[in-house]
């Protein structure tokens, strides 16, 4: 069954109009008839946020621009998973749960709105807000009993100010998201979560360089996943593999897991291919291939640390062209964002291994070639009571800039471990990594273990 969102307008459509209750008619007519293709016609389309269900398209024609109107107050809580952690947060913008057979294709684009929610944020950080304050803040604070206790990226959950991701996929099994643009996130972009069977395909998204928390693709907890052909420029991280934080994401103990990531490319934002922070069910069976990072802060970036913990491993990477960035490989168990010096989470010294000690092993590295490195060749940190164990780097090439840019990954801001000294590539608790067949060019001693 095809229906149209235009169907169901009772009047012409005028730009700006809010056409939520026509996408609410023609989705009911589809879920009456148990599937089928809601189709969104050329122009501007806005509305508040959507639920897609199980035997269905969302197909946006060429031309078609779905706006989500920036209202927090439309976003009533969900129960998901907000930066690692199982909580309620704010209605994703496109949102499907524990449906199958959901694709969203098409030419046209999906376009979050999110300059409205950065510009709130920042206003709220501006001002130094600590507890939460608005309606919907006190709501989703009320409803995460003990959020002040749950580790956080960075994102804002001392304030519960719990953005909405522009698409997720909670509980899915085969998803497709094919051809369509998506821009603008209020927070992560596409975040799909506990599904299995995710098909990522010629699919362009951007969101601004500065703009807060806008990962491109956050694959969380899900399995079987194809990522092709897609082209990513947004304020952090470009394509990121997790699998929930800390005790809480012991406790659910969902791993990511057979994932293919191949002929994309990424610009800006701090990570091209990113495994972590959030580890705790661990990552594994990886493999990202022919790829451009593009003025990345790093290219390959695998980061996690005490109390995070997880098995990362078996992860390959491989036949990757990276420009212009500051440290195109980097693999490290010191990660800081969202920590403080005063946890105990940084300490040089081996410190007991518990569930929630991360542990990376069998990590191969080959047929990279890397120019315009701004800060250094390569970064590897692994914990004293964890090290990295089988890392192999071969055949690859790394030209480090004339200039001398710092990094904070490979500096001592980041709390446990002392500025690094020279610019090749830095080794630091790997268990007889091997390098072979590897050229670091314009960093002076190419390798510096410790």
């Amino acid at each position: 069954m095809i229906v149209r969102v235009s169907d169901f307008l009772g009047t012409p459509r005028i730009s700006g109009r809010d056409h939520s209750d026509a996408f609410a008619a023609a989705l009911e007519r589809l879920r009456s008839a148990g599937g089928g293709t809601l189709v969104v016609d050329q122009g501007p389309w806005h509305t508040g946020p959507l639920e897609l269900f199980s035997d269905m398209e969302l197909r946006l024609e060429e031309g078609a621009r779905l706006s989500f109107i920036p209202e927090p107050e439309l976003y009533r809580p969900v129960f998901t998973r907000w930066e690692g952690v199982e909580c309620y947060a704010m209605h994703p913008c496109l949102f499907a749960r524990e449906s199958r057979n959901v694709s969203v294709t098409g030419k046209g684009t999906i376009d979050g709105n999110g300059s409205a929610w950065w510009e709130l944020l920042r206003a709220k950080r501006e001002r130094g807000q600590t507890a939460p304050e608005s309606p919907i803040e006190t709501r989703l604070a009320e409803l995460n009993g003990g959020y002040f206790r749950q580790p956080g990226g960075g994102g804002g959950r001392e304030i519960q100010f719990l953005r909405p991701p522009l698409i997720q996929f909670l509980g899915c099994a085969n998803v497709r998201i094919e051809d369509v643009t998506v821009l603008n996130s209020p927070f992560w972009t596409i975040h799909p979560l506990y599904c299995d069977g995710l098909s990522i395909v010629n699919v362009t998204v951007r969101n601004p360089h500065d703009a807060p928390n806008t990962d491109g693709i956050d694959v969380d907890s899900c399995v079987n996943v194809l990522i092709e052909g897609c082209r990513i420029a947004v304020g952090d991280d470009g394509i990121a593999l997790k699998s929930g934080s800390g005790a809480d994401g012991l406790r659910v103990n969902r791993p990511t897991a057979f994932v293919t990531v191949r002929d994309c490319t990424v610009g800006d934002g701090h990570g091209g291919i990113v495994i972590g922070s959030e580890t705790a069910a661990g990552v594994h069976d990886v493999l990202a291939e022919r790829c451009v990072f593009r003025s990345t802060d790093r290219g390959i970036r695998v980061k996690t640390r005490r109390g995070r913990g997880g098995v990362i491993e078996n992860l390959e990477f491989r036949d990757l062209r990276m420009e212009n960035n500051l440290c195109p490989v980097v693999i490290n168990m010191f990660y800081r964002c969202g920590a403080r010096l005063e946890d105990g989470l940084f300490s040089d010294r081996a410190l007991p291994v518990t569930d929630a000690t991360p542990a990376i092993r069998n990590v191969r590295v080959a047929d990279v070639t890397a120019t315009g490195c701004r800060a250094s060749a390569g970064f590897i940190a692994g914990l004293p009571e964890s090290p990295v164990r089988n890392l192999t780097v071969e055949r690859c090439r790394f030209a480090v800039d004339e200039s001398s840019a710092e990094d904070t990954e490979n500096a001592d801001m980041y709390l446990g471990l002392k500025r690094a000294e020279g610019r090749g590539f830095r080794v630091l608790n790997a268990i007889e990594p091997r390098f072979d067949g590897v050229t670091v060019e314009g960093a002076g001693e190419p390798f510096l273990f410790a």
